[in-house]
């Protein structure tokens, strides 16, 4: 009797072990899901370059040594190492991306947030806001 209460017991812990995994995983996937906003301050700050030649032709340099392995040769989340990664790469020809100000794009590019590194100590904020230039040329 004893031996089939111990069973009965390993089985019960068993599954709800499995569904308390189960849940802190899908937790742990939504916290990555969630929106990603810049903070106010960051929205405000405006790009002190122009779109020119030059600006462009700088800013898809960084772009194709930079991001284009995650986000792809035309912006759209689909480079060669975005199918390794836990969350899809942002897609920069979307409106949604479009639509947020060089300020936030700035800070998420100079911040991070993984799976996306930080790029404040790899690339100076000329560079970043080079980068930025060359990724509205990537809208739909």
């Amino acid at each position: 009797m004893e031996t089939v209460i111990k069973t009965i017991f390993r089985k019960k812990l068993f599954t709800v072990s499995l569904l308390l995994l189960t849940a802190i995983m899908g937790s742990a996937f939504l916290y990555q899901q969630k929106e990603w906003k810049a903070p106010a301050s960051a929205d405000a700050k405006k790009n002190p370059l122009t779109s020119d030649a030059g600006t462009l032709t700088a800013g898809k340099t960084v772009y194709v040594k930079e991001c284009q392995s995650c986000h792809g040769k035309k912006g759209k989340g689909d480079g060669p190492s975005a199918k390794d990664l836990d969350i899809p790469a942002g897609d920069f020809t979307k409106a949604i991306t479009q639509s947020q100000s060089d300020g936030a794009l700035f800070w998420k590019i100079s911040e991070g947030r993984k799976p996306m590194p930080s790029f404040k100590k790899k690339l100076n904020e000329t560079q970043i806001w080079q980068s930025i230039v060359y990724m509205r040329t990537l809208k739909q």
